[in-house]
């Protein structure tokens, strides 16, 4: 995919703050977050893609992140939290059996995100059953935060579009607006 040298510069102005790191790596390819569900949504490779790379993985701080980035959705950007559901290595079944931790954590979060409850999705580890074992690193989930943050206008709007699993994992993936 084309790289997106003006968008990259509009996110540096709207992220400019203490403490936020801003580095270009024009020759990087785009991780494996990024490429698999863009190949599957885009794939011609035909639209300009911009990843960055979260500074954090405090959910309160990545919010704040999405809200920054948000007037870029009046531009027509759209903004990709990619990473997964529910992410325990050990919890992989090539049989596809789904452990009661993954099921779990997927129902709860469902229900979170129906009634648009922040709270407790920003303190997942804690108010979500077994949170730390859905989720033993929290980088997989940590995207989400940054799209919640970009919509948080919209969250009324959002709607699931994949969900189930796959080896095990939960695979939920929302669309806000």
């Amino acid at each position: 995919a084309p790289g997106a040298p003006a968008l990259a510069e509009s996110v540096r102005k709207l992220l400019r703050a203490p403490g936020t790191p801003v580095q270009d790596i024009p020759d990087r390819g785009l991780d494996h977050g990024a490429y698999v569900p863009l190949v599957e949504m885009f794939p011609d490779a035909d639209i300009p893609v911009l990843q960055i790379s979260m500074p954090t993985l405090d959910p309160v701080r990545l919010m704040e992140i999405g809200r920054r980035l948000a007037p870029l959705r009046d531009e027509g950007v759209l903004i990709v939290g990619s990473g997964f559901f529910t992410h325990n290595l050990r919890a992989l079944s090539q049989e596809g059996r789904v452990s009661s931790v993954m099921a779990e954590f997927d129902d709860w979060g469902r229900r979170a995100l129906d009634a648009q409850d922040l709270d407790a999705l920003l303190d997942f580890e804690n108010k979500a059953p077994a949170g730390r074992l859905a989720h033993p690193r929290t980088e997989h989930f940590a995207p989400l935060f940054v799209t919640l943050g970009a919509a948080h206008e919209e969250l009324s709007s959002q709607r699931t579009v994949i969900d189930g699993f796959w080896l095990g994992l939960a695979k939920r993936s929302l669309q806000i607006g």
